[in-house]
């Protein structure tokens, strides 16, 4: 009897167990690290990446057609105004410029002689021994040597020249950029040989889209920073801005003068052009890990200060620099935002803001 009361006891515990219900989990919250928004005014400087160039760079190419029979310099070499860069056969036009001088020794005997024969006839035709038409017959034919011996002095002028011509002389100082001709080849007048650069103005050119025209117009200094010394700033001024866009990129090319350039400052450098647009925003700053891509939008993940839940709030970027990264639109001042770990957060989850380590 008392076995039987155990077992009913035992099974009624095992019901009124089974019967019971399991435990509630507290849900857990996800640590993170957060930054208040504050907006705050922000001008917007505006920097664009171009090539270091010369203002001026001339194609240099013979006066006359030749041969080349020597090219004295190549590219990058610096070279001084009057230097030879290169030279043509000169064989042909020195025949020429001797042929040229035997013909005005023979116009000059030509003059002289009707020189001598019109005194001579104006003596006879004062005495009446010549008639007044043998006179002027010989005045046509002084008149006709005298101009045949000064075409002949202006042709031999002319192929001396040219025969000077078959030597190519820098006209300034600079540096060769491009050589386009070698030795043996037979060239034209005017074919470009060789092109110089003058070092004396150097400037940066960038392509400007065609939204930033209008700002672009606003302001004329702007700093100049090589790539391979950042840390070197130069003054700059905006010197052209092309009246037509490029058929292909749709911007337009922008030429800046480097007002103060030192040697460092090489042709082909590539240089950050940094213009001020004139335009001062609200915009709010945060830190480069606080952003959160969605789909093909920027977006950080907002806390509300009530539920200490996330949700994704997407932004629109001003600009990106080495630390922070500007926000246009999407915050307002005061909201809670999480600095990091954001890859690691899901929609509407409950998260416990870290405080921050004192300085």
């Amino acid at each position: 009897m008392a076995s039987l009361r155990v077992s009913i006891s035992l099974s009624m515990l095992a019901l009124v167990a089974g019967c019971s219900k399991p435990p509630q989990q507290v849900e857990a919250t996800r640590p993170v690290h957060a930054i208040a928004v504050s907006v705050a005014s922000d001008e917007q400087d505006v920097t664009y990446t171009g090539d270091v160039r010369a203002r001026w760079e001339t194609a240099l190419g013979f006066r006359v057609p030749g041969k080349i029979v020597a090219r004295l310099v190549e590219v990058g070499q610096q070279v001084k105004k009057g230097q030879v860069l290169a030279r043509l056969d000169p064989e042909d036009q020195k025949l020429t410029a001797e042929a040229t001088k035997q013909q005005l020794l023979a116009a000059r005997s030509d003059y002289q002689q009707a020189k001598a024969d019109l005194v001579r006839y104006k003596d006879l035709v004062d005495k009446g021994f010549v008639s007044a038409a043998e006179f002027d017959r010989r005045k046509t034919t002084y008149q006709t040597a005298a101009a045949r011996l000064e075409q002949a002095t202006a042709q031999l002028e002319l192929n001396r020249n040219q025969t000077e011509y078959t030597t190519l002389r820098a006209d300034h100082d600079g540096v060769v950029t491009a050589v386009q001709a070698e030795v043996g080849q037979v060239v034209t007048a005017g074919q470009t040989v060789v092109k110089i650069a003058r070092l004396d103005e150097k400037e940066v050119a960038v392509n400007v889209p065609e939204n930033r025209l209008v700002e672009l117009r606003a302001t004329k200094d702007a700093d100049v920073s090589l790539w391979a010394s950042p840390g070197k700033i130069y003054k700059g001024r905006v010197r052209e801005i092309s009246p037509s866009a490029d058929n292909v990129t749709r911007t337009y090319t922008v030429k800046v003068t480097v007002l103060d350039p030192d040697p460092s400052v090489q042709l082909g450098m590539t240089a950050n052009v940094k213009l001020s647009g004139g335009t001062t925003v609200e915009v709010a700053r945060l830190p480069l890990t606080a952003l959160f891509q969605k789909g093909n939008e920027p977006a950080v993940w907002l806390i509300d200060p009530k539920t200490q839940q996330v949700a994704l709030k997407p932004v629109q970027v001003g600009r990106y620099t080495q630390d922070y990264v500007t926000i246009l639109s999407g915050l307002n001042d005061g909201d809670l935002v999480v600095r990091a770990g954001v890859h690691k957060l899901n929609q509407g989850e409950k998260v416990r803001v870290l405080a921050e380590p004192a300085q």
